[in-house]
């Protein structure tokens, strides 16, 4: 039980900085709202949504592997090895980008602003080129210095940001002759310049772990890992696409004129975002669980113990499912918080997205069974049968069901690959899942959420939808804690009386 309390403070130390990246982010895009016209959001989101394609091929699977490999090979020699391999196509890969920034801004419709194509080329090299040493970090077990760093570089970027959007726009117009380098029709330009000078910080701040680092390349070991984490790299865009492609595929097949396409989009998009606390939790555990799954592989016990983190990540889902089910009134205030209040009418999807979300956390726990018998390529068909089916349905079912009918391809496609994944790792790799207290903390969060539903019909109230919210969080805990008694006596380390 020691490891997973272990595994339980690592989850938080990792949240951490999600969780301010995440508070910051929402605070630096009020500010944004007040400088930039929505044609730059859009240029903005197209942009970082390349960078975030680009970053799964940049990286191509590495740091999971280093975990993996890492259990079996001499470590200096492995990241020595995986560093260099980085160092080298990162900096060919960025080359490329640089060389056809024009066709590439052309083909993102960025009318020329090649200059975006650069600035995201550099982010990607001064990200990709921390990989291991973050990789190196978590399989040591540092969550500390993990957080130090990750909310040091955010708060880089935000005074940069501030002060490129603010403080030199205020000295340009005092007309300092210092200011001339200044170009006051950019936005999104100085935005990123500032997203790639924290990431050169950020890389600055993280490089004491480069001390032991050598110019050693062992070619047999890299050889080996390549045909490890090449399958990952179609998982990773295969998750991206499944994450992503709903809200492309939209506009295209929703059969109504553009205004009305867009408002329902923005509706969608604004209620997508409020599943965002299971997101988070989500990538605080994946963060810890990672390395921690791997150096467990060792032990006669292990799979046990992933049976074990199984059922405490679900309890801890369900809890963080209902906080954001449960409150969805007042959820709801910081995404109408404007002159439109049409954000409200899509409320009534933010449950299945939320439980979709809970469905692909438990898909992320079940993957250790691939990644751990060497069949990533069966993770990668698993992901892209995920894909098919959310472009199937999308494409059925919004010209039916405009942005309700996406919510419910979303929970169809994770709910599939949950599933998937969790009867072929029991042929593969079994783990002895407790599969009816799984299911019984599942459904006990949904009945909790459909009562609170049926009483919102009621019309009872804001306060007292708040006070029963309380209340079916109090059942749901309650309920956990009766039940798992034992194993909280045994994680805290106290005596049964």
């Amino acid at each position: 039980m020691g490891n997973i309390k272990k595994l339980a403070g690592q989850t938080i130390w990792y949240g951490l900085p999600t969780i301010v990246q995440r508070m910051l982010g929402f605070v630096l895009q009020l500010f944004l709202t007040s400088i930039f016209v929505t044609e730059k959001f859009g240029v903005m989101t197209q942009v970082y949504a390349f960078i975030s394609f680009m970053n799964v091929l940049f990286t191509y699977g590495l740091e999971t592997s280093y975990f993996r490999f890492a259990q079996n090979t001499d470590k200096e020699r492995l990241f020595n090895t995986l560093s260099i391999s980085l160092i080298v196509s990162t900096t060919l890969f960025a080359l490329l980008l640089i060389a056809g920034s024009g066709p590439l801004a052309a083909m993102l419709d960025l009318h020329g602003q090649t200059d975006l194509v650069v600035l995201a080329a550099g982010i990607l090299f001064f990200d990709t080129l921390a990989t291991m040493p973050f990789a190196k970090i978590r399989q040591e077990g540092r969550p500390r210095k993990f957080a130090l760093v990750k909310i040091l570089t955010i708060v880089t970027q935000i005074l940069l940001t501030i002060f490129f959007l603010v403080l030199c726009p205020a000295l340009y117009k005092e007309g300092h002759s210092w200011m001339q380098w200044f170009n006051p029709e950019a936005g999104v330009e100085y935005f990123m310049l500032a997203n790639l000078l924290a990431s050169f910080f950020g890389l600055l701040y993280i490089s004491r772990e480069f001390v032991s680092f050598r110019w050693l390349f062992d070619k047999s070991l890299w050889q080996e890992v390549i045909r490890y984490s090449l399958p990952l790299i179609i998982v990773g865009l295969g998750g991206m696409v499944n994450e992503m492609l709903s809200r492309l595929i939209f506009p295209k097949v929703y059969p109504f004129p553009d205004e009305v396409t867009d408002s329902q989009l923005g509706i969608f998009g604004a209620n997508y975002k409020l599943a965002v606390l299971v997101t988070v939790f989500i990538q605080a555990f994946r963060m810890g669980a990672e390395p921690f799954f791997f150096n467990q592989s060792r032990n006669e016990d292990a799979q046990h113990t992933y049976a074990r983190v199984m059922k405490f990540f679900v309890m801890a889902l369900g809890a963080v499912f209902l906080v954001v089910s449960l409150f969805i009134d007042f959820w709801i205030l910081f995404i109408t918080r404007g002159p439109d209040k049409r954000y409200a009418e899509g409320m009534h999807i933010v449950p299945i997205l939320a439980m979709a979300t809970v469905f692909l956390g438990i898909y992320y726990n079940l993957t250790i069974w691939y990644k751990l018998t060497n069949r990533n390529m069966t993770g990668a068909w698993i992901t892209l049968a995920g894909a098919l089916i959310t472009v199937g349905l999308n494409i059925w079912w919004i010209p039916q069901f405009s942005y309700t009918g996406s919510s419910w391809a979303t929970f169809v496609c994770y709910a599939f690959m949950m599933t998937v994944s969790y009867v072929l790792g029991q042929k593969y790799y079994p783990v002895p899942y407790d599969v009816k207290r799984i299911l019984f903390y599942l459904g006990l969060a949904a009945l909790i959420y459909a009562g609170h539903g049926w009483l919102r019909s009621q019309h009872p109230g804001f306060w007292t939808l708040q006070v029963c919210g309380l209340l079916g969080m109090g059942i749901y805990m309650a309920v956990i804690l009766f039940m798992e008694r034992s194993e909280f006596t045994r994680l805290l380390g106290r005596r049964k009386v």
